[in-house]
């Protein structure tokens, strides 16, 4: 954490952890063909949201377990030099302090290497009744200074179901009951009981994804029931526990694995290796496709 603020007109791209980018769009730039000053604040707010998913916070869900808000007191922008329609843009976002109630934010806007405005975005910590400010929780203040320090926000579990089925139940009643439509009958089955199940968990403690790998034959696993919180989709905790469960599998001895992808999916498992098998078909109303990925024995060390 940086104890004296880096004036705006030094910031550098080395000076951030967290970037996110974004494309300048025509109706964003005025009758000078640059970018319109004031939608530098709509790019800081957007990447505000990235930095929340950055931690792997679901802001509204985590502000209530926290039982506060965060009102935005100042915004201050400087300005170096302009952006253009199509540029890419990265959004720069560092937590750079943390008082008893305010948590200050510096800002930049970079075109590559170059420092296109820099500045500082001010949150108030807030009881959302009272409106009144008050001091800023410990667990969320663990985890700013921790992501800022490099350390994980969030961890990944394998278990049975008695150790993990609470979490990774609400996941996927989340998911596949609330958001898919999926009947509750068609989601919950005997096999969970035998399942290695996986489940991300950020610092909170809250359940942000989860799947689980079935025995599916000689040597052969079946990895389903993967599902993602709505906000924190993009943000790789898929592929965590994606891995945790290739990993598991490999570890039993599994030489194939075998899944049911639904088609909006079918790209992200593709990116991890399983290729589609046969044709596509319906399950729980939903087009899907199988897909498949061998794994090679690990070699001893």
């Amino acid at each position: 954490m940086t104890e004296t603020p880096v004036p705006a007109s030094r910031l550098r791209r080395g000076d951030f952890r967290f970037f996110h980018r974004l494309r300048v769009r025509r109706a964003e730039v005025d009758m000078q063909k640059i970018v319109f000053s004031g939608h530098y604040l709509l790019y800081l707010d957007a990447a505000m949201g990235g930095y929340w998913r950055a931690l792997a916070l679901p802001y509204a869900e985590s502000m209530e377990a926290l039982g506060g808000d965060l009102y935005l007191k100042k915004a201050a922008v400087e300005y170096h030099a302009p952006a253009f329609y199509d540029d890419q843009l990265d959004i720069a976002l560092r937590c750079e302090r943390i008082g008893r109630s305010s948590i200050a934010f510096a800002a930049a806007v970079f075109r590559g290497d170059a420092l296109l405005a820099g500045g500082e975005l001010l949150y108030v910590y807030v009881d959302p009744a009272a409106r009144r400010p008050q001091p800023v929780p410990p667990a969320l203040r663990s985890v700013l200074l921790g992501y800022e320090a490099g350390e994980p926000v969030y961890a990944v579990h394998t278990g049975p179901w008695d150790a993990l089925g609470n979490q990774a139940g609400r996941v996927r009643t989340a998911v596949f009951v609330d958001e898919q439509g999926i009947a509750p009958e068609d989601e919950w089955d005997a096999d969970d009981a035998t399942a290695i199940h996986a489940v991300v968990v950020n610092r909170l403690g809250q359940p942000l994804a989860t799947g689980r790998l079935l025995r599916h034959g000689q040597g052969e696993g079946r990895i389903g029931r993967m599902a993602v919180h709505c906000s924190l989709r993009g943000s790789r905790l898929g592929r965590a526990v994606l891995d945790a469960l290739v990993e598991t599998a490999r570890a039993r001895g599994d030489h194939t694995l075998l899944l049911h992808s639904q088609r909006s999916a079918e790209g992200f498992y593709a990116n991890a290796g399983f290729a589609p098998h046969g044709e596509p078909f319906d399950e729980v109303g939903i087009a899907h496709i199988e897909m498949r990925r061998a794994l090679p024995p690990l070699l001893d060390k």
